[in-house]
């Protein structure tokens, strides 16, 4: 009686076991079919803004992105020198300002960073930059040189260091009359990334955030190591290359697509600050980061101060790769980072 009681409960704890081995292989079954891909596509902040994402079901990926592009465009009142409204707009209308002017978290914080770069780079970057960007919008429109008295009347008001910053008080003081803050070359790149972290926060990790080609990535969709990005071609056409990347970010900045051509001359949309003219060295500068913010304003930095000084800066930044081309008569030139390849996946 004894051995068929123990018999019975030997069978009985084995049939236990693979209930509960069959119940977690059906939770790990449903779990990942539940992971389904979403897409979505706005105008946001002058640009094409498009989520790629892996969510449970339609709700739940319908509310995780109604929830970032409401924080898209709570940043875009924030950042905007296109909104007279705006948190900057509104701060570069007070220069010269009279008493320092308390900033939101946000616009203290990328200015910050801002700042820091300009000190990096050594003025290569500089978001004061504000009254050129404006003459080479008319230039880009009449396709006609800004005239050298208004490049010289921007100049006065032009240079990082008449931006201060407050990290105790959170303030900022422009002591130049006519500043115009332009982050047009960091404001996506800080808004890619916040938007990662508000999909986070509805559970959806897996998703690509695109604002106008800057990408920042979350994790890799199902059963793949990551997302395939491609690296966007150069001005000569050639081969695209691949890069696989999960939990970072990837921006190109050039003059492929915002250029304009004046007397044979072709000028890019960025403009080196410490000139004002707009770059001619139809460059493209594509660089992996950490996090977007970097891969945003680091690759203007790169443009600008060209690709020597360029690789000794990525070099100083953690898990950063950069590959850089531009054009040298009809060739293509090409500096890349010791460790840009081993993020590259063959060519589809």
């Amino acid at each position: 009686m004894k051995r068929e009681v123990s018999r019975c409960r030997s069978k009985c704890e084995v049939a236990a076991r693979w209930l509960v081995l069959m119940v977690g292989v059906l939770a790990v079954a449903r779990q990942a079919g539940a992971a389904e891909r979403f897409e979505y596509s706005r105008k946001k902040m002058g640009a094409d803004f498009n989520l790629v994402l892996y969510a449970e079901n339609q709700a739940a990926a319908d509310r995780a992105a109604e929830a970032a592009y409401h924080r898209v465009d709570e940043l875009n009142m924030i950042f905007s020198d296109y909104e007279p409204d705006s948190e900057l707009s509104r701060l570069s209308a007070a220069s010269p300002t009279k008493s320092p002017v308390k900033l939101s978290p946000e616009l203290f914080a990328i200015l910050s960073r801002a700042q820091a770069l300009s000190a990096a780079s050594e003025g290569a970057f500089d978001v004061t930059v504000g009254p050129y960007v404006r003459l080479w919008r008319k230039a880009r429109r009449a396709h006609a040189m800004p005239e050298r008295e208004a490049l010289a009347k921007a100049r006065e008001s032009v240079g990082y260091k008449f931006l201060v910053l407050d990290p105790a008080a959170h303030t900022a003081s422009l002591s130049r009359g006519g500043m115009i803050l332009d982050l047009g070359g960091i404001a996506m790149g800080y808004t890619v990334d916040d938007v990662l972290k508000v999909l986070a926060e509805h559970g959806i990790r897996q998703a690509l955030v695109d604002g106008s080609g800057d990408i920042g990535l979350g994790d890799p969709p199902p059963g793949k190591p990551g997302w395939s990005i491609e690296v966007a071609a150069s001005a000569d056409g050639q081969p695209s290359r691949f890069v696989v990347l999960a939990r970072m970010a990837i921006t190109t900045s050039g003059d492929l697509f915002q250029h304009v051509e004046i007397d044979g001359v072709r000028y890019s949309h960025i403009v080196d600050p410490k000139t004002g003219i707009g770059l001619t060295d139809r460059s493209s500068v594509t660089l992996i980061a950490p996090d977007c913010l970097s891969a945003d304003s680091v690759t203007k930095a790169i443009a600008v101060n060209g690709p020597e000084r360029g690789l000794k800066m990525v070099a100083e930044i953690p898990g950063a790769e950069v590959l850089i081309r531009r054009m040298a008569g009809d060739k293509v030139e090409a500096f890349e980072s010791p460790g840009f390849r081993r993020f590259e996946a063959e060519q589809r």
